[in-house]
Protein backbone atom coordinates (compact mmCIF):
# COMPACT_ATOMS: atom_id res chain seq x y z
CA UNK A 1 0.00 0.00 0.00
CA UNK A 2 1.42 3.37 -1.05
CA UNK A 3 1.34 6.04 1.71
CA UNK A 4 -0.55 9.28 1.17
CA UNK A 5 1.51 12.37 0.31
CA UNK A 6 3.08 13.81 3.43
CA UNK A 7 2.04 10.89 5.60
CA UNK A 8 4.85 8.83 7.12
CA UNK A 9 4.26 5.25 8.16
CA UNK A 10 5.73 3.90 11.40
CA UNK A 11 5.06 0.21 12.04
CA UNK A 12 1.69 0.32 10.32
CA UNK A 13 0.72 3.57 12.06
CA UNK A 14 0.39 6.66 9.86
CA UNK A 15 1.54 10.08 10.97
CA UNK A 16 0.81 13.30 9.09
CA UNK A 17 3.79 15.66 8.74
CA UNK A 18 1.52 18.70 8.96
CA UNK A 19 -1.53 17.74 11.08
CA UNK A 20 -4.67 19.90 11.08
CA UNK A 21 -4.04 21.67 14.42
CA UNK A 22 -0.56 23.03 13.50
CA UNK A 23 -1.77 23.84 9.99
CA UNK A 24 -4.56 26.00 11.45
CA UNK A 25 -1.89 28.00 13.31
CA UNK A 26 0.41 28.39 10.30
CA UNK A 27 -2.12 29.08 7.51
CA UNK A 28 -3.23 32.56 8.70
CA UNK A 29 0.41 33.67 8.94
CA UNK A 30 1.25 32.85 5.32
CA UNK A 31 1.41 35.75 2.87
CA UNK A 32 -1.73 36.25 0.83
CA UNK A 33 -1.55 34.78 -2.63
CA UNK A 34 -1.38 37.18 -5.49
CA UNK A 35 -4.20 37.05 -7.98
CA UNK A 36 -3.90 33.96 -10.12
CA UNK A 37 -2.22 34.67 -13.41
CA UNK A 38 -3.46 33.13 -16.61
CA UNK A 39 0.14 32.50 -17.62
CA UNK A 40 2.48 29.86 -16.31
CA UNK A 41 1.94 26.95 -14.01
CA UNK A 42 -0.65 27.31 -11.22
CA UNK A 43 0.74 27.84 -7.72
CA UNK A 44 0.99 24.60 -5.74
CA UNK A 45 -0.84 24.07 -2.47
CA UNK A 46 0.85 25.76 0.52
CA UNK A 47 0.19 22.77 2.77
CA UNK A 48 1.86 20.42 0.29
CA UNK A 49 4.87 22.75 0.17
CA UNK A 50 5.02 22.82 3.97
CA UNK A 51 4.90 19.00 4.02
CA UNK A 52 7.88 18.90 1.66
CA UNK A 53 9.76 21.46 3.74
CA UNK A 54 9.06 19.54 6.96
CA UNK A 55 10.21 16.28 5.35
CA UNK A 56 13.52 17.80 4.24
CA UNK A 57 14.12 19.44 7.62
CA UNK A 58 13.20 16.33 9.62
CA UNK A 59 15.13 13.81 7.55
CA UNK A 60 18.10 15.99 6.57
CA UNK A 61 17.99 14.90 2.93
CA UNK A 62 19.15 17.24 0.20
CA UNK A 63 16.46 19.36 -1.45
CA UNK A 64 17.03 17.69 -4.80
CA UNK A 65 16.30 14.29 -3.21
CA UNK A 66 12.76 15.29 -2.18
CA UNK A 67 10.41 12.83 -3.91
CA UNK A 68 8.06 15.12 -5.87
CA UNK A 69 5.82 12.20 -6.81
CA UNK A 70 5.10 11.57 -3.11
CA UNK A 71 4.53 15.16 -2.00
CA UNK A 72 3.00 16.56 -5.17
CA UNK A 73 5.40 19.49 -5.18
CA UNK A 74 8.92 19.86 -6.54
CA UNK A 75 12.07 20.33 -4.51
CA UNK A 76 12.76 23.80 -5.91
CA UNK A 77 9.20 24.92 -5.16
CA UNK A 78 9.57 23.84 -1.53
CA UNK A 79 12.91 25.61 -1.28
CA UNK A 80 11.51 28.80 -2.83
CA UNK A 81 8.45 28.71 -0.58
CA UNK A 82 10.67 28.29 2.50
CA UNK A 83 12.72 31.29 1.36
CA UNK A 84 9.58 33.35 0.64
CA UNK A 85 8.02 32.55 4.02
CA UNK A 86 11.28 33.18 5.88
CA UNK A 87 11.65 36.60 4.24
CA UNK A 88 8.00 37.38 5.08
CA UNK A 89 8.66 36.61 8.77
CA UNK A 90 6.19 33.71 8.95
CA UNK A 91 8.33 31.55 11.23
CA UNK A 92 9.21 34.41 13.59
CA UNK A 93 5.52 35.27 13.99
CA UNK A 94 4.66 31.60 14.49
CA UNK A 95 7.31 31.25 17.20
CA UNK A 96 6.04 34.40 18.91
CA UNK A 97 2.45 33.12 18.86
CA UNK A 98 3.46 29.74 20.25
CA UNK A 99 5.50 31.36 23.03
CA UNK A 100 2.60 33.71 23.83
CA UNK A 101 0.18 30.76 24.04
CA UNK A 102 2.56 28.83 26.28
CA UNK A 103 3.13 31.91 28.44
CA UNK A 104 -0.61 32.47 28.91
CA UNK A 105 -0.97 28.87 30.08
CA UNK A 106 2.12 29.19 32.34
CA UNK A 107 3.81 26.34 30.45
CA UNK A 108 7.24 28.01 30.13
CA UNK A 109 9.83 27.44 32.83
CA UNK A 110 11.89 30.64 32.63
CA UNK A 111 14.38 29.33 35.21
CA UNK A 112 15.91 27.22 32.44
CA UNK A 113 16.00 29.98 29.81
CA UNK A 114 19.38 31.04 28.44
CA UNK A 115 20.40 33.60 25.86
CA UNK A 116 23.53 33.66 23.78
CA UNK A 117 24.86 35.67 20.89
CA UNK A 118 22.95 33.44 18.50
CA UNK A 119 19.60 34.55 19.89
CA UNK A 120 20.24 38.11 21.10
CA UNK A 121 22.06 40.69 19.01
CA UNK A 122 24.88 42.47 20.81
CA UNK A 123 24.31 46.17 20.18
CA UNK A 124 27.26 48.57 19.97
CA UNK A 125 29.69 45.67 20.50
CA UNK A 126 30.36 46.53 24.16
CA UNK A 127 33.22 48.69 25.49
CA UNK A 128 36.21 49.27 23.24
CA UNK A 129 39.62 48.17 24.49
CA UNK A 130 42.13 50.87 25.44
CA UNK A 131 44.33 52.09 22.61
CA UNK A 132 47.74 50.42 22.62
CA UNK A 133 50.65 52.84 22.16
CA UNK A 134 53.13 52.09 19.40
CA UNK A 135 56.35 50.44 20.59
CA UNK A 136 58.35 50.75 17.39
CA UNK A 137 60.51 53.69 16.51
CA UNK A 138 60.10 56.03 13.60
CA UNK A 139 61.18 55.17 10.06
CA UNK A 140 64.94 55.10 9.50
CA UNK A 141 66.32 57.55 6.94
CA UNK A 142 67.28 56.09 3.59
CA UNK A 143 70.97 55.28 3.14
CA UNK A 144 70.75 55.36 -0.63
CA UNK A 145 71.26 58.78 -2.12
Amino acid sequence: MRPLPGVRTFGGMRRELVPDAPWKRVAPLLPRRRRASTRGRPRCDDRAALRGIMFVLKTGIAWEDLPAEVFGVSDITCWRRLDEWTRAGVFERLQQRLLDDLGIRARIDWRRAAFDSGSIRAKKRGPRPARTPRTEGGRAPSTMS
